[in-house]
């Protein structure tokens, strides 16, 4: 895909309007938009994003190296250094090879004499086990020695005698080169760059470093659309305001209406916010920037707000055209004053810099700016007041009938089996978002991968549910001791939940290990749930105490194996103290955060030790009114329990026809059991 492409800026008609279409607004024509050549001063075209070292530069670097290695192994070779000489006595090796006429030439230098010999002589080191063949040599010349005479043999021999050493080494001028050469090249390449690098670069002098890291998709590169969107509804029909604006702008400029800036999605993962994003840009068919707010932030103070920068420049430019941000929170959390070094670290000179292109640029660049989050309660205000983020749409995790129809759209193209009914499958799992239903279709394949079914069947999507929401199945090799005490435990969660009035019906019963626990009871609603009520929550707490209550009722002492349940049932009645007002001690005060009923509520006041001391009293006296309420039931129905219990040591697993009658409890009817 191309970085840039000059010809989407439409300019250069008059009044900067393109000369198909109508005086004060756009052509009605849907996109693709019509691409005109930019002017001829340069106006329209598409600053061209440069990568940190441009492709000449690239080869310019090669270049160097390649050059310098050569430069090294030509210099190597040609000054190398002199042979070298071997040491040998002045006698009687030297006097012999003087005799014998073997001597070619020899330079002088004090008493030491360097030579060549015409041949090569053999000579064995005295002490050396091996004989050495001699041409280059080096001896030293004793005091005694007439030196005339010495001359006169070496003359009478035909010696070339020289008054310094023949083999004089590398030239001075060639060693400075070899040395500094190779060092003043890379430093001056180093330079280059450096300087090619400042004058692409934006402020500062950071050059590509600073740069937006932000990845285009052109005008028709974008496939996703709102057919492939399914189970948000509500947030869908927002956006397509968005789109119809980017398409037809002339229709409300005539009434006067101004677009919203910013659009922000908000909601629990999975549930479909980038996807979102995504099909307004295949929708609107026009350039779409996608960045994370993580990759604006470095450790170099500066570069984020200098990214941002880059980035609504490059967008105004391209405009119409849509920024969308992911996980805005990373950089977009509430200021405070102990939030950095005078509240000017580099997250906030980001922060700051985003509030001043959405609050700067013209209202009508069509730029829309387009946000996700997880965490909306954590965003600085100024970012969601009128004039940047104007419209906020939380994206929920979908209801049965959203869900049915994610499954269709994912398994598209996939072969289903006759039976295979997405409605009951989608009815059996609330909760689920839009890319747990993905990964629910995907497991599904694998299962009929692995067993080589033609088509994917019913069994192959209930298997993917249970590995999904139950966990992977362990080959754990347990005792019968264990065993027994695991099918006590996970039929007191099951007799418990069947007997309760306001908990969730059982689906099915295992004591098979599968993640990091023994056994699993799977309970989920014959219906979505958005709201409970005390007796309901109360329910979910006895439940969640059946499988210790059962372990103290049988053995008179409880395991470790309730650790999960107790993590679980304290969160809610902690839930239901401080954050829902249903306890009369006290009252409907919010005490707790939404996040895990620990800390204080942003913004609340602070509770005093005494409240504190209330509320760990009302949530340890609801928890154990359910304790004793629940061991009074499991004493009462001992014969049902054990019979459930004797039913899973043999079966191991037990569906919930299979778990109900078990138990000798009638069913509820179900819409859509897992088997």
């Amino acid at each position: 895909m191309a970085e840039s492409d000059p010809k989407i800026r439409r300019t250069g008609a008059p009044d900067g309007q393109a000369p198909d279409r109508p005086p004060g607004g756009r052509a009605e024509e849907p996109p693709p938009w019509p691409r005109i050549e930019p002017s001829s001063d340069g106006r329209g075209k598409r600053p061209e994003k440069q990568p940190m070292v441009p492709k000449q530069g690239r080869r310019t670097l090669i270049t160097i190296f390649v050059a310098l290695l050569a430069v090294n192994v030509i210099f190597a070779l040609v000054t190398g250094r002199p042979e070298s000489s071997t040491q040998v006595p002045y006698s009687p090796f030297f006097l012999q090879q003087v005799e014998q006429g073997n001597v070619q030439e020899i330079s002088s230098k004090g008493e030491t004499i360097d030579g060549k010999l015409k041949e090569k002589s053999p000579y064995k080191p005295q002490g050396a086990k091996k004989t050495t063949d001699v041409e280059h040599f080096k001896t030293q010349v004793p005091t005694f020695v007439n030196t005339d005479q010495l001359t006169k043999d070496l003359q009478s021999s035909g010696v070339v005698l020289n008054a310094k050493n023949p083999d004089s080494g590398r030239n001075p001028l060639l060693t400075l080169i070899l040395a500094f050469g190779p060092t003043i090249l890379i430093i001056g390449g180093l330079i280059w760059l450096m300087r090619r690098a400042a004058s692409m670069g934006g402020a500062g002098g950071l050059g590509a470093f600073s740069r937006s890291r932000a990845r285009l998709a052109e005008p028709g590169a974008m496939r996703v659309t709102f057919a492939d969107v399914a189970g948000i509804d509500e947030a869908e029909d927002e956006l397509h305001e968005i789109v119809d604006f980017l398409r037809r702008p002339e229709r409300y400029a005539r009434l006067g209406a101004r677009i919203p800036r910013g659009v922000m999605l908000y909601g629990s993962p999975g549930t479909g916010k980038t996807l979102l994003a995504r099909a307004v840009a295949g929708e609107a068919n026009v350039p779409f920037f996608s960045s994370s707010a993580s990759e604006f932030v470095e450790a170099i103070v500066g570069v984020g707000a200098s990214r941002v920068r880059d980035l609504f420049k490059q967008a105004k430019e391209a405009g119409p055209a849509i920024i969308f941000i992911d996980e805005l929170d990373a950089i977009g959390r509430a200021r405070g004053p102990a939030a950095g070094f005078g509240g000017n670290d580099e997250r906030e000179q980001t922060l700051n810099q985003i509030l001043t292109e959405m609050d700067g640029f013209e209202g009508d660049s069509g730029v829309i700016v387009i946000a996700a989050t997880n965490r909306p309660d954590a965003l600085d205000p100024a970012l969601l007041r009128p004039g940047r983020f104007d419209r906020r749409i939380a994206v929920m995790a979908p209801d049965k009938v959203g869900r049915e129809a994610i499954l269709r759209i994912h398994s598209r193209g996939m072969p289903l089996g006759d039976e295979v009914d997405l409605g009951r499958i989608a009815a059996s799992t609330p909760g689920m978002t839009g890319a747990d239903l993905a990964l629910l279709v995907n497991e599904a394949a694998l299962f009929a991968a692995r067993r080589e079914h033609a088509v994917i069947e019913q069994r192959d999507f209930t298997d993917s549910i249970e590995k999904i929401v139950l966990g992977t199945e362990r080959q754990v090799v347990m005792s019968q001791a264990d065993r027994e005490r695991t099918a006590y435990h996970e039929a007191g969660h099951a007799l418990v939940g069947m007997l309760t009035a306001g908990a969730d019906p059982v689906r099915k019963v295992s004591i098979i290990p599968r993640g990091q626990a023994l056994g699993v009871t799977l309970s989920t609603p014959e219906a979505d749930k958005y709201g409970y009520e005390r007796s309901e929550l109360l329910g979910r707490i006895r439940v969640m105490l059946g499988g210790r209550a059962a372990e103290k009722v049988v053995y008179g002492e409880t395991t470790t194996g309730a650790e999960s349940d107790i993590q679980q049932l304290t969160r809610i009645a902690r839930s239901m103290v401080g954050r829902w007002g249903m306890s009369d001690a006290i009252g409907a005060v919010a005490v707790s955060s939404s996040e895990n009923a620990g800390p204080l509520l942003p913004g609340a006041s602070e509770t005093s030790e005494h409240t504190q001391r209330l509320i760990d009293e009302e949530v340890r006296k609801i928890v154990d009114e359910a304790e004793q309420q629940t061991i009074a039931l499991l004493e009462r129905e001992r014969d049902r329990l054990e019979s459930l219990a004797r039913a899973l040591l043999e079966h191991e697993t037990l569906d919930q026809d299979e778990a109900y009658e078990a138990a000798g409890v009638d069913a509820a009817p179900v819409p859509a059991p897992l088997s």
